[in-house]
């Protein structure tokens, strides 16, 4: 599902899983893991996202919901999904996305919860959002997530309403991106963002960050208290939204 390795005080998770990069719970149980281990060992930097072969993620595995036995699997699933989400989003340490190839859905969400977000240069890498064209909205902190990184109503709206997949040169001009570089540039540039922001006396970073993603953790933690958002998530059930489900796995298969 991934693999973890440390260089330099820094941890590199590279998402490896089929073709696309998938995202499982078996992914996210492990990276809730390197979070946690991010926020309690002082001698952890930072970690940088990436992942292995032309893709960086096409986002969840899509069988998981294809295959859900009923809601109350779908909410399960969501439930842990939505903490593991919020604690990415607000780990203490500087936490770099280097996108190395394809990125859509929950790829882009973890793009998102980055602290910085940088891309391969390569013609064919294609970044967005196009769960609105598969009958499918966002959770509580998937949406917040994207609202805080996209930065603008405006642009949640261009990216989210329209579903279109951009080229990294496109998503730079529209600020989904902060840098666009050479692939071989990806990681030593994750590592130099990393250093430069954690090395400092008393690592100001931490205390900026919580203060800058505050305002944006509290929302998510309220609304998922007191909003009713898991009864949308009988939406998979709906013929429609998992036929179209069955067939775009079935084109990632072929």
């Amino acid at each position: 599902m991934l693999t973890e390795s440390l260089e330099d005080g820094i941890i590199i998770v590279r998402l490896s899983h089929g073709k696309t990069n998938s995202i499982t719970r078996e992914t996210m149980e492990k990276m809730a893991v390197i979070v946690e281990k991010a926020n309690t060992d002082d001698a952890i930097k930072g970690i940088i996202l990436t992942g292995e072969g032309k893709f960086f993620s096409s986002g969840f595995h899509l069988p998981t919901f294809i295959n859900f036995k009923d809601h109350a699997a779908a909410v399960d699933f969501f439930e842990f999904e939505e903490d593991f989400l919020l604690n990415y989003f607000i780990c203490k340490k500087p936490v770099i996305c280097a996108m190395n190839g394809h990125t859509a859905a929950m790829g882009m969400i973890l793009a998102m919860a980055s602290d910085y977000r940088i891309v391969s240069s390569h013609p064919k890498i294609k970044l967005g959002m196009s769960e609105i064209k598969l009958g499918l909205a966002l959770t509580v902190a998937e949406l917040e997530v994207m609202r805080f990184g996209l930065d603008t109503d405006k642009k949640f709206r261009d990216v989210m309403y329209f579903g279109n997949m951009v080229s990294p040169e496109k998503a730079l001009e529209l600020g989904i991106v902060d840098e666009v570089l050479e692939a071989d540039q990806l990681i030593p540039r994750a590592k130099e963002i990393i250093c430069t922001w954690i090395d400092n006396p008393g690592r100001a970073f931490i205390t900026l960050k919580d203060s800058v993603k505050y305002d944006a953790a509290q929302r998510i933690r309220t609304k998922l208290a007191e909003l009713d958002w898991r009864s949308p998530l009988h939406g998979f059930f709906d013929p429609h939204v998992k036929a179209t489900l069955e067939f775009v796995q079935a084109t990632m298969e072929g």
